[in-house]
């Protein structure tokens, strides 16, 4: 049987990517940054799992305006990196999990959530990030990813309830595959920001770790928010955090289970703007 083991939570700041790219990362403005997933880092090699379920948002490359799914999975062997306007990231090619994705998918349509299948895919740096983030500039990536895309771009977005719901539909469909896989569920997106008009540059630090703490200690709270509160209080693009909503759902807690140990709680404003929240999660063993 798969088990999810742990879930992670991460800022994708488009900004990080190109420091990491362009040799920027030991600058003072960046070394605190990075300095927070120097544990993560080592947990990661520790913990290596087979496949992450990666949840992240679009941005605009893979989907535009003209087709906008609510959420939509990867089911393909590969992901390209995209290019985003300034051509690719210098990263390695993504690999899929096509089993994986499928059963997925099959388990949470069939749970009454209506998904995108995708089997041909580019991914921006809302996934690659992370990935950089978490793994470093290796030669190939170190596990299989499954790529699960949120429109948190285009009103009208899901609501925090549904997200978490659909994690644990999630869970249930990880759980039902009969290969003996390590599983782990990463929310990405966030946390407090906006990029435009008469409040761009909004960081609300205090906002921020007020939402850690509910996600950590209170997640079917943390999924009551309204949409009014992300915008108001994190700014036009904090209603990506909806999207950790989806990694947190899929914990053991949540059905019951015992609570997860925080192994690594990071938070640094500003990255570009940005405020950038880590979190990892681990079930009990």
């Amino acid at each position: 049987m798969a088990r999810i083991t742990a879930s992670v939570y991460t800022s994708h700041v488009p900004a990080i990517g190109a420091a990491l790219d362009l040799g920027k990362s030991g600058e003072d403005y960046w070394k605190p940054v990075f300095a927070g997933y120097d544990f993560s880092r080592q947990w990661l090699e520790e913990n290596r799992p087979d496949v992450v379920f990666l949840v992240y948002n679009d941005h605009a490359t893979a989907f535009s305006l003209d087709l906008i799914p609510t959420f939509a999975i990867g089911t393909g062997a590969q992901y390209a990196p995209a290019d985003e306007g300034w051509g690719p990231r210098p990263v390695p090619v993504v690999e899929g999990h096509p089993e994986l994705a499928s059963h997925i998918a099959q388990s949470v349509i069939q749970d009454d959530f209506d998904l995108t299948i995708v089997n041909r895919l580019d991914v921006d740096h809302g996934l690659t990030v992370p990935l950089s983030l978490m793994c470093g500039q290796p030669e190939q990536w170190p596990f299989k990813v499954i790529p699960f895309a949120v429109n948190v771009v285009q009103y009208p977005v899901p609501s925090g309830r549904r997200c978490f719901a659909l994690g644990q539909s999630i869970r249930r469909a990880v759980e039902s595959f009969d290969q003996d896989l390590n599983v782990q569920v990463w929310g990405t997106g966030g946390m407090s920001h906006q990029l435009q008009g008469p409040r761009a540059g909004l960081i609300n630090r205090e906002w921020d770790n007020a939402w850690l703490d509910r996600l950590i200690d209170d997640p079917a709270a943390a999924a009551q928010i309204p949409h009014i509160e992300y915008v108001r209080e994190a700014g036009s693009e904090g209603i990506e955090l909806v999207m950790w909503l989806i990694a947190r759902g899929a914990m053991a807690d949540v059905a019951g289970g015992p609570k997860p140990r925080v192994a690594h709680r990071f938070y640094h404003v500003p990255a570009s703007n940005t405020a950038v929240g880590h979190l990892i999660l681990e079930n009990e063993r």
